[in-house]
């Protein structure tokens, strides 16, 4: 007997799942509680590496169904939404989407749809590229310096210390500042 849950994500513990909860259920669906996995996490984490989608993936079974109101609560990568719709297929599970009509995304229209989207995903994600690059280039032209700024105060300090003799954990606990940070300026000057 197939088995209906819910997977919903927000990015930060100031957003809520509720919406969502009350989009899939006037929609029309009736999801029992325990069937509902309501997680906090950014979308930039793979659903794999996602406690709660572990978590809801390890009660699934083949022939159950498996609802999100947006593809972006999969994930924020075109890439990761399409290997996570592929895997739960192979597992012999469907995945809807309210906002694309409710369509079966394991289906071959809802295979489509995943493929048109990803090309677009792709499409816009190379036009960010060339913008960014084209922007780049234009500072450059004009003179503008690029990447992080000299921190000279914070390499004077970490210099002023390991010359009296400090390690660089010292340093670090010293000035109140991480060991990454201590490490980019020891060896400076």
């Amino acid at each position: 007997m197939s088995r209906t849950f819910l997977y919903c994500r927000v990015s930060t513990a100031n957003q809520f799942t509720e919406n969502q909860v009350l989009e899939v259920k006037s929609a029309g669906f009736d999801i029992q509680s325990n069937r509902v996995v309501e997680e906090t996490i950014s979308g930039s984490i793979a659903a794999s590496e996602r406690p709660g989608f572990q978590k809801l993936r390890d009660r699934m079974e083949s022939g159950d169904v498996l609802i999100v109101t947006k593809l972006d609560r999969l994930g924020r990568n075109a890439m990761d939404v399409c290997l996570t719709v592929e895997t739960l297929a192979n597992e012999g599970i469907r995945v809807h989407c309210l906002a694309l009509g409710g369509v079966d995304l394991t289906s071959a229209a809802g295979k489509m749809t995943m493929q048109v989207l990803g090309a677009v995903a792709e499409f816009e994600r190379d036009l960010l590229i060339e913008r960014t690059q084209q922007g780049l280039k234009r500072a450059q032209a004009e003179g503008k310096k690029l990447g992080r700024p000299v921190a000279v105060k914070t390499t004077e300090s970490v210099q002023k210390l390991k010359s009296q003799g400090y390690v660089q954990t010292q340093v670090a606990s010293e000035l109140g500042i991480g060991i990454a940070t201590v490490k980019r300026h020891w060896n400076t000057i």
